[in-house]
């Protein structure tokens, strides 16, 4: 049993959380990654009013009885979601965790502190996750450089990253970026995270809510087959190496802006991607974890193996290099 301080302050068996994705964090991934021992997460904004959040929520609760969150990922743009009515919904439904992400999330967090909700925050950056310790919240959510969506702008891989927020937090933390098995789970503690938050290697499993066309995409990828796309404009995305995303890169690099490529990338489009399963109709995240997805087990197995590889990796480390006559 893999007992830390993420485990025992939000009340799960393991350290290991399916975090928000648009369009996949649905009722169904969350509750079996839940049942299986992990914290499952329902994404807010795929659901197209504080209502329907409401309702899928209900939904989550009638599949699992065991603790499950709520993402709620902030954005700054000209057609803001209602993000307060979000936030209650949240609240009124009586969900107890949830993980914000993006922009600023101060005023949140007082109102979901105020209703003795346990707030992880995700960050990029060790000072990031320092500003977030001081505004209150329970835990971070670090992302390496190898995540899929957004990584930050300072390229700062995992293996500096983690040890760098171990020494600097005082709350627990979860590893993100480039976990999908019992080894990176087992790297991410000995190098002093709490657990990891896995999410292409949730969207290959039986309960992902994606076309199966893109899961199987994502078994045959390789770590190579992503593409950094909006690097010029300062917001770096990770996405599927793809026609969309390559036309996306070669308008920017002669010095197109925002405005050239919106409809390229438009949220809609990647929705499509899931939906009808053409790999080519949009821009769709993915992290370079890609390359270590080889199969498309049901969520709970998948939390459970992870964490019996990760005990295995750790006992037989612990066996194999540490000479007990040198250390007595």
């Amino acid at each position: 049993m893999l007992n830390t301080r993420f485990t025992r302050e939000f009340g799960i068996e393991h350290p290991v959380v399916q975090g928000g994705m648009m369009w996949v964090g649905r009722a169904e991934l969350a509750a079996a990654v839940s049942d299986g021992g992990g914290l499952g997460i329902i994404t807010a904004l795929t659901q197209p009013t504080p209502d329907d959040l409401v309702t899928e929520i209900e939904r989550c609760r009638a599949l699992t009885d065991k603790p499950f969150g709520v993402n709620l990922t902030l954005t700054l743009s000209i057609n803001q979601p209602p993000y307060a009515e979000y936030r209650q919904a949240i609240i009124d439904s009586g969900v107890r965790i949830v993980e914000t992400a993006g922009s600023d999330p101060t005023v949140h967090v007082e109102h979901f502190k105020e209703h003795d909700i346990k707030v992880i925050h995700k960050c990029t950056s060790v000072r990031h996750a320092l500003k977030a310790q001081r505004i209150g919240v329970d835990a971070v959510s670090i992302d390496g450089f190898e995540a899929a969506g957004h990584p930050g702008e300072d390229d700062v891989p995992g293996l500096v990253l983690i040890p760098a927020c171990a020494d600097a937090l005082d709350i627990p933390f979860i590893a993100s970026g480039g976990f999908a098995d019992g080894r990176g789970l087992a790297a991410a503690l000995t190098l002093g995270a709490d657990g990891i938050n896995m999410g292409t290697r949730f969207m290959c499993t039986v309960e992902s809510p994606i076309h199966e066309n893109i899961k199987q995409q994502i078994v045959d990828a390789g770590e190579r087959d992503t593409q950094l796309i909006f690097r010029q404009l300062r917001n770096t995305m990770r996405a599927a190496k793809n026609s969309v995303s390559q036309e996306v890169v070669e308008i920017l690099e002669r010095g197109g802006r925002f405005k050239d490529v919106k409809d390229l990338v438009a949220g809609t489009r990647g929705r499509k991607v899931y939906e009808d399963g053409d790999p080519e109709a949009g821009i769709w995240t993915v992290g370079i974890a890609q390359g270590l997805v080889r199969d498309i087990p049901p969520a709970g197995e998948l939390v459970r193996r992870v964490v019996a590889e990760a005990e295995a990796k750790l006992l037989g480390l612990a066996g194999s290099i540490v000479d007990p006559v040198s250390v007595s």
